[in-house]
């Protein structure tokens, strides 16, 4: 029974609930019990006996044993075994005990186990979590066995601790930090894209900033035990809000609950029977408080499930300048009317300034529209003439001949005939019958630049009166480090240097902000600079939070933040994002090869904005704490059409 409909396909992983159960040969009863009779969506069961040993074995572990597995495959359909149960590997496995046999055992049980596994079709399987100060070992064989797996996923179990105290809720002494341990584990297996975490989350949290590097990782599964449920009122086991807030954001993130342990609240006896007097499941009521945590999540606004499908996707950023946008591009930009309603508030502010009330009859303002598309500035550029009764002159400059036709139409279509100029040309090569008093361009990439605005407006700024108002009057770049799994591992997939040498336009989900974003680029307009003066270079230093943990960095995410005029802003930089906007995704500069970060360890980086006689690219590197190759060296990923 999976948690719940309402909204339940925005998060269809999420929505399956498992319970971790003890081993039995008999695995229908065992599914019968718990998902027909508990109403769980699947088991999370060992798949050998657990006294099993490779070494006790007469003959010495010969081919001929049977193994004391759960039953015959023939007990269940494919599509039970597949849907049902996730497996469990043996917890006793020790890959790195200096005990030899204990060692040689455990390996031979590993691939035993991970062989029924994929024969039964099984989705997942649940590894133990190493045991003692090295993993190598472990690691190593778990990599052979992912290099030949096709479908089966295998979940690392992780416990959910911090030892460092970073919060009223620190672990107790002599824990490691489990990120710790989990990146030392995947940072051996070369073949990691197929690993995932499964955290234990205990009846104490370590700290908020360490708990946020999980949202980042490939986490799978929370196991949660029921002795870290509390006792509500009633008598029934609910979570402390620091819990809540942790499920809510794994269930945001994909990840499934799994309920482990025994009951371990006494609940009123008419609960502990269903409405035919039979007996209930013992952990039906920490199923039923699972679901309403899942319940009672918001559903996501109309735009978020629009957006659903662009999550974590890897997009080429537009290249405007060098090529004509579709339609359906051109539609789906003009949806959004946030956007415009800043741009109409800015225009609107700078014809008051422009020509105070008293001339308003006898003052026209001339605005260029430059980069008009199929004209919704055009539009908000009128609006706002109208809304201050101000009159206006409008030229709308644009190199598309595809969206010129559009123009035309829409000048017919509203009667703009006498006000509205349309000029089929790159704005940078036209020779302006008159200079203008406004300059109106939507050229704002999800970096700010990277839709080559400074270039462009450069070469248009000529024909703004000296005291004139260049809308946007400025726009700044931003970089965050994050950890990003998912958008590393696509990236990685693609097996060779040119994908990382490319910044991705991206609808950020999955990802972790190890540090508050910093500043990189700032232009200003107008400013009558050469385009020499557009290359560009800032060093950065991000430090991570105190209580925060090690993470590893994957890339930096890109925002920007414009100011249309005056206080009117406009950007996607998430301590001053505009509400409600959708027109940018951020960008995300990945590197080559992760980079591990401490607290007490400053990450500096360096960004660099290069500009050559017909293209403008961006280098990108790390010097410390540990040193990465300069990224896109002399512009093998670039923009184009100077």
């Amino acid at each position: 029974m999976p948690l719940g409909e309402r909204g339940g396909w925005e998060r269809s992983e999420s929505r399956y609930c498992g319970v971790e159960t003890d081993f039995s040969d008999d695995v229908p009863s065992l599914l019968s019990f718990h998902i027909s009779t508990g109403g769980f969506d699947y088991v999370l069961a060992p798949l050998m006996n657990p006294s099993y040993r490779p070494s006790l074995v007469e003959g010495n572990g010969s081919d001929t044993q049977v193994l004391p597995v759960s039953g015959s495959d023939l007990v269940l359909a494919p599509s039970q075994w597949s849907s049902h149960v996730v497996g469990k590997i043996s917890s006793w496995i020790d890959l790195d005990s200096e005990d030899e046999v204990l060692r040689k055992d455990s390996e031979t049980t590993l691939k035993q186990e991970i062989s029924w596994a994929t024969h039964l079709s099984l989705q997942a399987c649940l590894l133990p979590t190493p045991k003692g100060t090295s993993c190598a070992n472990y690691a190593r064989c778990v990599n052979q066995i992912l290099q030949g797996l096709t479908s089966l996923q295998l979940w690392l179990r992780v416990p959910l601790v911090k030892s460092d105290g970073g919060s009223a809720d620190a672990t107790s002494e002599g824990q490691n930090d489990s990120w710790e341990l989990w990146n030392s584990f995947r940072l051996l297996c070369e073949h990691d894209s197929k690993l995932s975490v499964a955290l234990d989350v205990m009846s104490t949290l370590p700290s908020e900033a360490s708990l946020g590097r999980w949202m980042g990782e490939s986490v799978r599964a929370a196991i949660i035990s029921t002795d870290s449920f509390l006792t509500n009122a009633r008598g029934y086991p609910c979570l402390s809000k620091r819990h809540q807030k942790l499920v809510a954001g794994f269930f945001d993130h994909a990840a499934q609950v799994v309920v482990s342990g025994n009951p371990v609240h006494n609940l009123p006896k008419a609960s502990n029977s269903n409405t035919e007097g039979t007996q209930r499941h013992p952990l039906r009521s920490y199923l039923d408080y699972v679901a309403y945590l899942f319940q009672k999540m918001e559903s996501l606004p109309e735009q978020e499930r629009i957006e659903l499908g662009y999550r974590d996707f890897l997009q080429a950023p537009l290249q405007p300048l060098m090529d004509n946008l579709e339609a359906q591009t051109y539609e789906t930009f003009e949806r959004d009317s946030v956007k415009y309603i800043q741009y109409q508030r800015a225009v609107a502010k700078a014809l008051v300034d422009r020509v105070p009330d008293e001339k308003a009859s006898e003052i026209t303002t001339v605005l260029m529209v430059v980069g008009a598309g199929r004209g919704p500035l055009v539009r908000a550029s009128l609006q706002a003439a109208e809304e201050t009764d101000r009159k206006l002159k409008v030229y709308a400059v644009e190199k598309n001949p595809n969206a010129v036709v559009t123009l035309h139409n829409l000048v017919k279509l509203e009667g703009w005939e006498g006000i509205v100029t349309i000029i089929s040309c790159d704005m940078r090569f036209w020779t302006a019958p008159e200079q203008a008093d406004i300059l109106v361009s939507e050229l704002l990439g999800s970096f700010g630049d990277n839709e080559l605005s400074p270039e462009c407006l450069d070469g248009a700024q000529r024909f703004l009166k000296p005291d004139g108002i260049s809308i946007p009057s400025s726009y700044t770049s931003f970089i965050q480090p994050v950890t990003a799994v998912k958008l590393y591992n696509d990236v990685k997939a693609h097996k060779d240097l040119a994908h990382f040498e490319t910044a991705y336009v991206v609808k950020l989900h999955s990802v972790a902000k190890l540090a508050p974003s910093q500043s990189v680029f700032t232009f200003t307009h107008p400013n009558f600079s050469t385009k020499a003066n557009n290359q560009r270079y800032k060093k950065l230093r991000f430090n991570l939070p105190s209580d925060a943990g090690s993470a590893l960095v994957h890339g930096f995410a890109g925002y920007f933040d414009s100011v249309l005029y005056k206080d009117v802003h406009l950007g996607i930089e998430p301590t001053t994002a505009t509400p409600n906007m959708f027109s940018w995704f951020p960008i995300f500069f990945p590197l080559r090869k992760p980079v591990e970060v401490h607290p007490d360890s400053p990450l500096e980086v360096h960004f660099w904005r290069c500009c050559g006689s017909s293209k403008v690219w961006y280098e990108w590197a790390v010097s410390s704490p540990t040193p990465s190759p300069i990224h896109n060296t002399n512009g093998r990923s670039y923009w184009v059409g100077l």
